[in-house]
């Protein structure tokens, strides 16, 4: 039977060779499928900008339907659905300038929830000898740090898996990063 093309875009296939495929991708059924499909995915600013532009069709205000349904070159929105339209292109456009408020934001910080649980942890009675260790990761501070001490432990000392080839055979995004972090490279240039 032959190779067959299938269009995903028109929901059909047909034999594979390149005249039917060119006259397949040029037929007025296929850009208007394709058309369709991508019209989908617009962002609501677009479509107000579309729309505004369009004149009212006269028949879909009449009759509340048109033949050429979304392939129609008039507008098939009322006022009312275009000042709905407009509102949420302004709520999308407000929500991408400006920032969330500061009223929205909990209070408190990671390095107050850590203190505080160790001190609950630390107040609480414990099976174990000594005082349990909690691990505070900050920006500024990545270390062990006990409450039963008032200064930080050393930190333990990264290890491999047991199995894992030796380090110098691992790849660059599988080793351990140097003590210091990674060196910038300012001759490096990306893409």
């Amino acid at each position: 039977m032959g190779k067959r093309y299938f269009c995903d875009y028109c929901d059909r296939s047909f034999q594979d060779n390149l005249h039917n495929r060119k006259k397949h991708l040029n037929g007025l059924q296929h850009l208007k499928a394709k058309k369709s499909w991508y019209d989908m995915f617009r962002d609501a600013a677009a479509i107000l900008l579309d729309e505004q532009n369009k004149r009212p069709c006269r028949k879909f205000l009449l009759t509340g339907q048109c033949d050429f349904g979304p392939n129609c070159r008039f507008s098939h929105m009322s006022e009312r659905d275009l000042q709905e339209l407009s509102i949420q292109v302004e709520e999308e456009r407000r929500a991408r300038e400006w920032p969330p408020d500061i009223a929205e934001l909990p209070e408190g910080h990671l390095e107050d929830w850590l203190e505080k649980r160790a001190k609950r942890l630390s107040s609480a009675p414990s099976s174990r000898a000594g005082s349990p260790t909690v691990v505070i990761e900050s920006p500024l501070l990545c270390t062990l740090w006990s409450p039963a001490r008032a200064e930080p432990i050393r930190p333990t000392v990264f290890q491999y898996p047991v199995g894992w080839p030796p380090v110098q055979e691992l790849p660059p995004s599988l080793r351990a990063p140097p003590p210091g972090g990674w060196p910038l490279q300012p001759s490096v240039q990306w893409g």
